[in-house]
């Protein structure tokens, strides 16, 4: 596969995503439903969706995709395929506080190696190269070129004095129980995939996730931070989290820089 000219396709799309998710949550209201599984949908999940879809089967007609809001419809046996989250932290994006992003990330072999991550209320964009390292790319975002990018690196994890991020939305006892085994300098929320990418770039140390995720929820944000040195585990047994999985849901997963001295589950 020319990854040079995957990275510039979930680049582009996940920009044209944003605009998209942008105009949405700028405008004086939205409607909200209920899916199946009573998680909130907007207008602006199904339209980043459509846009997305229509975009990567154009360019990539032979990688299956999976998307959070087809998946209803998706069987997989595709050892490579395409997963997208066109709007991952739809409860941030109700609330207007901004914690939102477009994932889009490339499945190999039970692996995410190549993702893009962009957090549009923020002006943040995140991806791997062709290569397959981790970088932030400075805006304002061009469409059809990339601007200056900064290369990512995990941090140089102080056990004594740890950074860490845990979900904004989703954060219980239990996650501050596993918290408390750590020696933790600052704690901090926050939504979507931002907390790998948090990670990812040295800004946090450790992102312990127990609770319900789906793999479209977590690829793009574990592509970019394995590309950057970090790992993603399971929470139980601490082997790699793996992907293409039956039903597409994870298991509670711990995200790090992996100078970290992990706790037991």
């Amino acid at each position: 596969m020319d990854t040079g000219n995957l990275m510039t396709e979930l680049r582009r799309l996940a920009l044209e995503a944003g605009a998209e998710i942008m105009a949405i949550y700028n405008a004086d209201d939205f409607d909200v439903e209920k899916k199946g599984d009573d998680s909130p949908v907007t207008v602006a999940d199904l339209a980043a969706d459509k846009l997305i879809h229509a975009g990567l089967t154009a360019a990539f007609p032979d990688i299956p995709i999976v998307t959070e809001e087809q998946a209803d419809s998706h069987t997989l046996s595709a050892s490579r395929f395409l997963i997208v989250d066109p709007l991952d932290g739809t409860k941030e994006f109700i609330k207007r506080r901004g914690d939102f992003t477009v994932n889009i990330a490339l499945v190999e072999d039970g692996t995410p190696i190549r993702g893009v991550v962009y957090a549009p209320a923020k002006a943040r964009l995140f991806y791997t190269d062709a290569d397959g390292f981790a970088v932030e790319e400075t805006g304002p975002f061009d469409l059809s070129s990339p601007g200056a990018t900064t290369p990512m690196r995990v941090g140089a994890s102080d056990n004594a004095a740890l950074v860490v991020v845990a979900s904004k939305s989703h954060r219980d006892a239990a996650t501050d129980d596993y918290i408390n085994k750590y020696s933790v300098a600052s704690s901090t929320s926050a939504g979507s995939s931002l907390k790998f990418c948090l990670v990812a770039a040295g800004e946090a140390d450790l992102y312990p996730r127990l609770g319900r995720t789906m793999e479209w929820d977590t690829a793009a944000g574990d592509a970019v931070l394995r590309g950057a040195g970090g790992k993603v585990v399971r929470f139980d047994d601490h082997t790699p989290l793996t992907y293409g999985k039956d039903g597409f849901a994870n298991p509670f997963f711990i995200a790090y820089a992996p100078g970290v001295a992990l706790k037991p589950a």
